[in-house]
């Protein structure tokens, strides 16, 4: 039989004492911190011939870890921002084995010294206020399942919640007493109030009424579930959308983002939020965002759209420059010109 490995105990101490006590990690982001680990053993056996019961700590090192990362973006085709989530898992278990493993603190040292890798800005997909409206419309409110989806997709574009915290969000995180809110667990369980229409309070009275839950329940059951009564998924969430969008495609496909995913709904209620005035601090606490930096990706995408706006407005005013201007005579300004960047 085969023993236990060095590296089995200590990720063990990891998973079970380490994310979940000491650093509060909910379990979306430790069950992405295991997927790193399951592809770092996929990546030994595939790539060194090593199974999982002959892999040691003594693999984990910087050039070790630089070829996984290598692996996972040649071999696998994974992207930038996918390899740095990696990365980030790798120099998590790293910073603790700083703690355990004294000796070698100067090994795990050396993995934390490797950068993330430089990713292109992503764009931000959004529907407009137009475009939201005649999705939410093409949800039917005279069947239980029709209740259900707006239920979902109505909370998930009116908070602006991640996919996670709708999928684990409780009844008694739900105020209907003015000011009616919304009591939200984003990452590292940190929590926030967000305020929520009337609207969406009528919305999700009708739908807990068709599934008898007390607007006082407390425990935690989560508040919205699949057709069989199963908690909600990622995918399943995603699939309730998608139901909808080939809808509106089929009617008015220039209202709709080439991709539309759960995320879709957090980036169009921040862009909308922002376009109504409201100050980006506020918009920031309401997504939860660490940082106004993060939230400033949406003040420029709206200023994408002003800058459509006044390009379509555009009154052609400005006389044109003549074809051979007086700078262009001037050859050594050209020549100037022509050599910077050589």
């Amino acid at each position: 039989m085969n023993e236990i490995t060095d590296l089995a105990k200590y990720l063990s101490r990891f998973f079970e004492e380490y994310l979940p006590l000491e650093r509060g990690l909910s379990k979306h982001t430790i069950r992405s911190y295991s997927d790193t680990f399951t592809m770092w053993y996929a990546f030994f056996l595939c790539q060194k011939k090593l199974p999982a019961h002959k892999i040691m700590l003594k693999h984990i090192t910087r050039q070790n870890v630089v070829d996984f990362l290598n692996w996972l973006e040649g071999t696998r085709g994974s992207s930038s921002t996918t390899r740095n989530s990696r990365l980030a898992s790798l120099r998590a278990f790293c910073y603790f084995m700083q703690y355990q493993d004294v000796r070698n603190i100067g090994k795990w040292q050396e993995v934390l010294t490797i950068k993330a890798k430089r990713t292109e800005q992503a764009t931000v997909s959004f529907l407009t206020q137009e475009g939201m409206t005649t999705l939410l419309a093409q949800i039917p409110t005279d069947t239980i399942q029709g209740r259900r989806h707006l239920a979902i997709l109505a909370f998930l574009y009116d908070t602006g919640a991640r996919a996670q915290e709708l999928i684990s969000f409780t009844p008694q995180c739900l105020n209907f007493s003015k000011p009616m809110h919304v009591v939200l667990y984003g990452k590292g369980k940190k929590k926030r109030i967000v305020p929520i229409h009337e609207k969406l309070c009528i919305i999700l009275r009708a739908y807990m009424k068709d599934k008898g839950i007390d607007e006082n329940m407390v425990g935690n059951t989560p508040l919205f579930t699949n057709a069989n009564g199963r908690q909600l998924t990622t995918a399943g969430l995603a699939h309730i959308i998608n139901m909808y969008a080939v809808l509106v495609r089929n009617l008015h496909p220039e209202l709709l983002p080439e991709k539309i995913s759960p995320h879709t709904f957090r980036h169009s209620k921040a862009t909308h939020l922002l376009q109504a005035g409201l100050n980006i601090i506020y918009v920031r606490d309401i997504l939860g965002h660490n940082s106004v930096r993060y939230t400033e990706i949406y003040a420029r995408v709206d200023s994408k759209q002003k800058r459509e706006a006044l390009d379509n407005a555009y009154v052609d005013l400005i006389p044109h420059p003549s074809s051979d201007g007086e700078w262009e005579k001037d050859k050594g300004l050209l020549n100037w010109l022509k050599s910077l960047g050589r």
